[in-house]
């Protein structure tokens, strides 16, 4: 059986670069088309004008078939979508069969222009087309060894034929310019023999690439689709319990049961905080699992900004004071309208103020200001705390990482806050980002597209 190793000059090539190189050769092949055709036709009509009309029309005839067969095939390669060994052996050795035939119509097609033009002519005409076919086999047909060694072969059995003929048949002295242009020929075709070698080298440099590439982005979509489970598992198993367990608290904290004992009212409060703490990361989590594979749902309406930013102030003013820092507004008397989801609008609201409150210093100060920017609703809220360092755009935000992510860090947190926000505002088609100067504080921003008033 026909080993496909053997015809790819390669034992060590797998299935992955096996198709990739066919599917190469096929590409370049149609996109050259339009070009060999215009090249041989030229040529054709120009031996038919000047020699012998009928040749020429023979081999115009035989061309076309060559070029209708390798168009055919490049099709099939193109458009396969499955492949098998059998498929790719069937396919390499059509492409061998149409090199051999495509390069030996071209071959015979410059000898007998060769054989028109008659004994020390120089025969201009049919090596240029050589010399030019070999030098565009070398750049082109480098995706297959044997396929590249083939049709160079042909050529340069071709090439060199035509002045040995000459020479064999007239006999010159060494001196004679016949033997110069045998020798100019041969000089030419080792440039090409390297231009070939340098050509099928740094294809074999670029497929590795490409096929370590391709492996990378394998196992990053390995690594993806086990988040996506583990979230989704995590998820699952955790909201069930975790509703049970809040509703519970909430109920005995309510004193719908009853007081509870004066010594239990601490520990009873601990938990039911750390329960919505927990709560409020499970949905995080599931917020990032639905947005990872494009199932997030908005719902966006005609929205007063103001109203969003002032009801989430009210909202937060309890923890606020908790943290021991001070809120402050800052907007001129005007309408600030965006066409947003208001849950998830409020949802970055609430995780700006919450990372200010954290990272600002005891009885500090934040500022949330709100103004128009041409066309664009920009909220901003300011800190007095430590600052961002240079350097740490990339992770801001970033993933489950705060910026003092050691064990002993002093901030509590998940480091998903401004990583949703992030997606939540780009979802809007808005912007977010941040200006920050160690020690002297942060300003986060938003911008979101200006809307009409509701009607």
């Amino acid at each position: 059986m026909l080993k496909i190793s053997s015809l790819m000059g390669d034992k060590t090539t797998n299935l992955w670069a096996m198709k990739r190189r066919l599917k190469d050769y096929a590409n370049v092949g149609r996109h050259l088309l339009l070009q060999r055709v215009v090249i041989y036709v030229s040529a054709i009509l120009l031996s038919g004008a000047y020699y012998d009309p009928n040749t020429a029309a023979f081999f115009l005839v035989a061309v076309g078939m060559c070029e209708t067969l390798d168009s055919y095939v490049f099709h099939l390669i193109v458009k396969r979508k499955t492949w098998t060994p059998k498929n790719i052996r069937n396919a390499i050795i059509a492409i061998h069969v149409g090199t051999l035939i495509s390069s030996v119509t071209i071959s015979a097609f410059c000898i007998s222009i060769a054989r028109q033009q008659g004994l020390g002519d120089g025969h201009f005409l049919p090596l240029f087309m050589l010399v030019s076919a070999t030098i565009f086999a070398a750049m082109n047909n480098h995706q297959f060894l044997s396929v590249l060694c083939l049709r160079l072969s042909i050529y340069i059995i071709a090439i060199l034929f035509i002045p040995i003929h000459d020479l064999w048949i007239v006999r010159p002295p060494i001196s004679s310019k016949m033997w110069l242009n045998l020798f100019t020929i041969i000089f030419v075709l080792g440039f090409v023999m390297e231009l070939g070698r340098n050509f099928l080298a740094g294809y074999s440099r670029d497929l590795r690439s490409r096929e370590k590439l391709e492996h990378d982005h394998k196992l990053t979509k390995a690594a993806l689709d086990a988040k996506t489970r583990f979230l989704a598992t995590v998820n699952h198993e955790l909201r069930t319990p975790l509703t049970s367990i809040k509703g519970a608290f909430d109920l005995i904290n309510s004193g719908a049961l009853g007081p509870p004992p004066q010594k239990m009212e601490r520990l009873l409060e601990v938990a039911s905080r750390n329960t919505n703490k927990l709560k409020d990361l499970v949905d995080d989590l599931l917020f990032l699992q639905t947005s990872d594979i494009g199932k997030i749902k908005f719902e966006f309406h005609n929205l007063d900004f103001i109203e969003l930013v002032e009801d989430a102030i009210e909202r937060f003013q309890p923890h606020a004071a908790k943290m021991e820092v001070t809120l402050h507004t800052k907007y001129m008397t005007d309408e600030y309208w965006v066409r947003a989801d208001k849950k998830r609008i409020d949802q970055v609201i609430m995780n700006l103020l919450s990372n200010a409150a954290k990272f600002s210093k005891k009885d500090g100060a934040i500022t949330v200001a709100l103004e128009t920017v041409e066309n664009m609703v920009r909220l901003s809220v300011r800190d007095d705390g430590i600052g961002i360092q240079d350097g740490s755009d990339e992770l801001v935000f970033a993933e489950f990482i705060q910026l003092d992510s050691g064990d002993g860090r002093e901030y509590d947190g998940t480091g998903l806050g401004l990583s949703i926000s992030k997606r939540i505002v780009e979802a809007h088609k808005g912007k977010i980002g941040y200006m920050s100067e160690l020690g002297s504080g942060t300003e986060f921003y938003v911008e979101l597209q200006r809307a009409s008033p509701k009607a």
